[in-house]
């Protein structure tokens, strides 16, 4: 630390991206030290926004590195803040003084960009129970609402909507608990019933949608609103769009009981796995690769609160297993039935592109679920849209969090490649290498991808340390994103690793079906 810090203008000179380890090694108790520090920042050469974003950690308090960093900042596209205003609000809680720079810089673009202004409001106000941030928290939600007063009617309507949402949600599990007797055709009717007052109607229509204020949504189609049977009961509430003309949209509300037992799980943690994903996505499409992720909305608006996008047009594998088969139990190992489900839903010629999209997406899941650690995968919630993409949904379990049962760990494979999946790739074809080697490729090449991008994953975890998420809490956690990536081997040990891992899947993807078999007994609906 002694010689990095002795060869400091070196470092500016030759080096400049290593300027966070040269701030580990600075002695900020010794005042010649930070004197030559802050004379040294002002010279230092301009950082890329995404090497910044680390110097924004808890790690670095100091006032001027962290007006050094925001600075860094300021060329970031809109686009590209959008992707990191997650980690830039978790990051509010280091700053020594509330009036900071990463606060003006936040405000700054959030007047200038409505969807900007529409994210920081929801991220800032999701968290305003918290006593560590509420008061923080709350004077920049001040600042940006006195500074974009039309905006305030548009996130007061989206407000008032939440707050009708749950009073809903929480007639339904009243109905649930209290009354046991009453008849889920009752429960239902109630909700109907709730939902068709004037109160509703109104705070309810032309609403932009949370997940995405573009999105105007029109009214609530009443008639295909139901809610969900899982302990939270949460609301499937579909729309009308007022820009596709005879579609719907659907949003799942998520409302979790604060006192309830088995807490739901944590909504900031759904978006922060989403976010990875997306940017995972925009990673390979800047390399050439497309490999058609979904990454679909999810925002939390409160306390164990949010909503989720619905994907339409799409289906479980849970679900189209059993359609194709009479027993539950025989469902998980039909491996025509996934086929068969596309050979419907693409006739023709179209087929063959659906297995294309399949194939590709198949991949970036199959890469994304290894790296993240993504445990908890059956078949209830892996999807598939009608044009082929599949995706993965529900991301409770992260950083190999794996699930167990009587101590025995229920999943032994690092990603799901099944047969009936490998059966698409192929086009049917037992004997159809081609496709399969092709398949294979693409995962290798967008491992490879992801290895150079490794510091960025690591620095967006741990901006993400302080959030309070289930299965991030400490470096130990991160660890994980350090083994699955092999950081610190070189490029050919790392693909080894990858194609041990990669054949595992393959050669134990028969335990996934005995659990997919065992998850359709127990939920045979």
């Amino acid at each position: 630390m002694d010689l990095i810090w002795t060869l400091r203008y070196d470092c500016r000179e030759n080096f400049p991206q290593s300027l966070p380890k040269l701030l580990l090694s600075v002695k900020w108790s010794k005042h010649e030290d930070m004197a030559q520090l802050q004379a040294l920042l002002q010279i230092w050469p301009k950082l890329s926004p995404r090497d910044a974003l680390e110097l924004l950690d808890f790690n670095y308090p100091d006032q001027y590195v962290r007006e050094y960093a925001v600075n860094c900042l300021q060329d970031m596209s809109d686009e590209e803040l959008s992707q990191y205003l997650l980690q830039l609000v978790q990051v509010l809680r280091y700053e020594p003084y509330y009036d900071c720079a990463l606060t003006r810089f936040l405000l700054r673009r959030a007047q200038a960009n409505r969807k900007i202004g529409h994210f920081l409001f929801w991220h800032l106000r999701s968290e305003m129970h918290m006593p560590a941030v509420c008061v923080q928290f709350a004077l920049i939600l001040e600042a940006y609402c006195r500074c974009s007063v039309p905006h305030i009617e548009v996130l007061k309507k989206q407000v008032e909507a939440l707050s009708k949402l749950k009073a809903v949600n929480e007639l339904i599990k009243l109905g649930t608990i209290k009354t046991k007797k009453m008849k889920e055709a009752q429960l239902k009717d109630a909700m109907m019933k709730c939902l068709r007052q004037t109160g509703f109607i109104e705070t309810l229509s032309d609403l932009h949608s949370p997940l995405d204020p573009q999105v105007l949504l029109a009214g609530v189609n009443v008639e295909r609103c139901r809610y969900m049977d899982s302990k939270m009961k949460p609301l499937w509430i579909v729309y009308n769009n007022k820009l596709l003309v005879g579609d719907t949209m659907g949003i799942i509300f998520k409302n979790g009981d604060v006192m309830n037992v088995f807490p739901l799980s944590d909504l900031r943690q759904d978006m922060l796995t989403l976010q990875i994903l997306r940017l995972m996505d925009i990673l390979w499409k800047e390399a050439n690769l497309d490999l058609r992720i979904v990454p679909y909305g999810c925002l939390a608006t409160g306390d164990r609160t949010g909503l989720i996008e619905v994907v339409s047009y799409s289906e479980t594998i849970a679900n189209i297993q059993k359609n194709s088969s009479n027993m539950a139990a025989a469902a998980a190992f039909n491996k025509d039935a996934l086929l068969n489900w596309l050979k419907d839903k693409n006739p023709g010629d179209a087929l063959e592109k659906a297995i294309e999209e399949f194939t590709l997406s198949c991949a970036g899941y199959c890469v994304a679920t290894y790296v993240l650690g993504i445990g908890d995968r059956h078949s209830d919630n892996i999807m598939v849209r009608s044009t082929g993409q599949l995706f993965h949904i529900d991301f409770g379990h992260i950083l190999g969090n794996f699930k167990s049962k009587f101590g025995i760990k229920r999943e032994r494979v690092p990603f799901i490649l099944t047969h009936d999946f490998i059966h698409v790739i192929q086009q049917g074809k037992t004997g159809n290498t081609e496709k399969f080697g092709s398949f294979r490729q693409n995962c290798e090449d967008a491992y490879l991808i992801l290895r150079k991008n490794g510091n960025l994953f690591i620095t967006l975890f741990a901006l993400m340390l302080t959030a309070g998420l289930p299965e991030l809490t400490s470096v130990k956690d991160i660890q994980y994103l350090k083994d699955s990536l092999a950081l610190g081997k070189t490029d050919e040990d790392a693909l080894k690793q990858f194609r041990q891992k990669f054949d595992e899947a393959l050669r134990e993807s028969w335990t996934t079906k005995v659990n997919w078999m065992a998850h359709n007994v127990a939920h045979p609906s």
